[in-house]
């Protein structure tokens, strides 16, 4: 993947840990921007055109998860969660609140590494030939999925979707009617092996049916297969 003009903002208040993976990620060529709190995040994120974030959680003045819930009423970037907590419910947490990955302390720069550029990858190839290649949009009952704008319409009315949210509904939507495991779907969202991802995906499911359904209790198009997986029915 060409790096060169994709920015990353490091926020995390140990300025040792935001030097260090600033350095690891200026050798993959990234070009970083760092905050040290989550007010400063917000701020750097308004003041500059910024494609990532990898934030830690606990934080002075503004914590990670207030600032993602910020960031996600004004951008649908991608964003990293690091954090000394490695507790499923935990990173159930992180992902409720709006985070497209988690990544525990201390961390395997590779993995790191690995994990930006996955969901790099699958944020900017929104624009890309590749994700509109079928057609403009798909139509299922009241969804409208417009590829070209990336634009989810339920009855009429724009519903805002993280790039992760998209990227299930548009490969979901696609293929209406099959059903998919956690790990298919993982596999195919996030360009990598899926271990241990049913709640990761889970959560992303559960977000983009509060999203489209009137009543998500008893959901209308987005199906749960128990045992099995998860499909849009063709209605």
């Amino acid at each position: 993947m060409n790096t060169e003009n994709t920015t990353i903002l490091v926020v995390d208040d140990d300025h040792d840990i935001v030097n260090a993976i600033s350095a690891l990620l200026e050798r993959e060529g990234y070009k970083i921007f760092k905050a040290y709190n989550g007010i400063e995040a917000v701020d750097m994120l308004m003041q500059n055109d910024i494609q990532l974030i990898l934030i830690d959680v606990m934080m002075p003045k503004m914590d990670g998860l207030s600032a993602m819930m910020k960031i996600r009423t004004m951008k649908n970037i991608p964003i990293i969660v690091l954090s000394a907590k490695s507790e499923d419910s935990d990173k159930i947490l992180g992902l409720s609140m709006g985070a497209d990955d988690y990544i525990t302390k201390p961390y395997n720069p590779m993995e790191l590494v690995a994990r930006v550029n996955s969901n790099l990858r699958r944020y900017l190839s929104l624009g890309s030939v590749d994700s509109i290649k079928k057609s403009n949009s798909i139509q299922i009952g009241g969804l409208n999925l417009d590829k070209d704008e990336k634009q989810l319409y339920v009855d009429g009315e724009t519903v805002k979707l993280t790039a992760t949210e998209y990227k299930i509904l548009e490969f979901l939507m696609e293929n209406a009617g099959r059903v998919f495991s956690a790990e298919q779907i993982y596999s195919h969202v996030w360009n990598e092996d899926s271990y241990s991802v049913e709640n990761t995906v889970m959560v992303h499911i559960r977000h983009i049916r509060e999203k489209i359904e009137i009543n998500p209790a008893e959901p209308r198009y987005l199906k749960v297969v128990w045992g099995i997986g998860y499909k849009i029915a063709k209605n």
